[in-house]
Formats: C-alpha cells, structure tokens, sequence
C-alpha cells in the first residue's frame, strides 16, 4: 500500500517544519523542509552573487544553477540540507538569509528549478513537505493539506526564541518586521504566491502548543 502524500503550508514561525518532522517521525514518512531549499539557493546568492550595493545580482545567481547541488542527508534520523557536500543548517537560519529569502524565493527561475527536484521526491509516497505553496502548486494532488497560521506577536516570540536556541543575536522588534515583511512578498508574489489551497484544513495555533496541532494534524488524517 503506497503511503500517503501531505503537504503542510503556512506562513513562517507557525512551526511547519519542526511539526512536519514529528509527524513524519509518528507515520514512518519522509519529512522535507522545502524552505530549506530556498534558504540554501539565498545562501548561495549571499556568498556568490552580490551586487556592490549589497543586493543579490539575480541574473548572476540563475547563471550560476549549474554551480549549486543541494541534498538532504539524513543526520541521526534527521534531514541536513548539503550545499556541495558543506551542511549549511545552521547556516541558512541566519538573519542574513531570512531577509533575503523571499526576494530570491519569489523568481520564477528560482521556484522551477527546485520544482521537479521536490516534485519528483514526492512521486514514490510517504513523505510530508512543508513550504508556502506545496498545496497548490508543487503537490496539488496531495492525499492530506494543511494551512497553518498564527498571530504576528505569536510567531515573532517563536523566531526570537529559535534564533536565541541557534546562538543567534536577534532584535525582537526587527524579527517582527522580518516576518511582516516575509508575510506582504510571499504573498503577493506573481509566482506561487503563499495561500491556502481551497481543500486545505486550516489550523491557527496561536493559542495551542506544538503537541496540540501535532495531534490535530493526525486527528484529521486518522479520520479521513
């Protein structure tokens, strides 16, 4: 029996992937942080095409696609993402990388040549991909979709408080406008714009703790 497919999208710090991780640990799938990628291609751009006003000279970075290889391995049952064989985890956390992300995310030369890649690691089953637009555009026929959403205040603890557990120096109220600013590009992007899919299940956890929307996750799966 083929295992099921689930997409998870949402807007950042509501816990996608830490959550996608748990659940694809409870059903025996694969868990895939598609914004990893994204994050990965942004740290490339970071290191290797800058303008000298210290913006990503994007046509430098889509002439450089054949120049970045990126691959999970998997660490003590966890995913690493590998930008030429350099694990870059922790790398791509940064507050470099999180307020170029979108930028580089909302290209469209960006988003296809990561789309077969995760599209194809789909094609077998049993695995669960976290993103902005795995629901409608990578995975549109996924068995289960989830949305989840949380207050801006909320998510601006969440993001301090993991940049803070990486050894990250942070500014709270620049986090925030980080993530509002994330907010407005994803979602009024031209390409694979962030929103809900109209099957998906909506889960605003504002008030609920990671295990809570965990177990609600799999309620919805466990009884459909």
């Amino acid at each position: 029996m083929k295992k099921p497919v689930i997409a998870i999208d949402g807007y950042s710090s509501t816990g996608k992937s830490s959550i996608s991780k748990v659940i694809a640990d409870k059903l025996g799938l694969i868990h895939l942080d598609t914004g990893a990628l994204y994050r990965g291609v942004t740290w490339f751009a970071l290191q290797n095409c800058m303008n000298e006003d210290n913006t990503v000279d994007l046509q430098k970075l889509f002439s450089s696609f054949n120049e970045i290889e990126l691959e999970f391995r998997n660490n003590a049952g966890e995913l690493v993402l590998y930008l030429n064989h350099i694990d870059i985890s922790k790398q791509i956390r940064t507050n470099e990388v999180s307020d170029n992300v979108s930028i580089v995310a909302k290209q469209k030369e960006v988003r296809d040549f990561l789309l077969q890649s995760q599209r194809s690691l789909a094609e077998k089953g049993g695995i669960i991909m976290d993103g902005r637009d795995i629901g409608t555009v990578v995975l549109p026929n996924a068995d289960y979709k989830f949305f989840l959403t949380a207050s801006i205040d909320e998510r601006t603890n969440r993001r301090y408080f993991e940049l803070e557990g990486l050894g990250i120096k942070a500014d709270r109220e620049q986090v925030k406008q980080n993530l509002i600013e994330r907010d407005k590009i994803d979602s009024e992007r031209e390409i694979a714009p962030l929103k809900q899919a109209e099957d998906a299940i909506v889960i605003d956890n504002t008030t609920l703790t990671k295990d809570e929307t965990i177990d609600l996750i799999l309620s919805h799966i466990h009884k459909i």
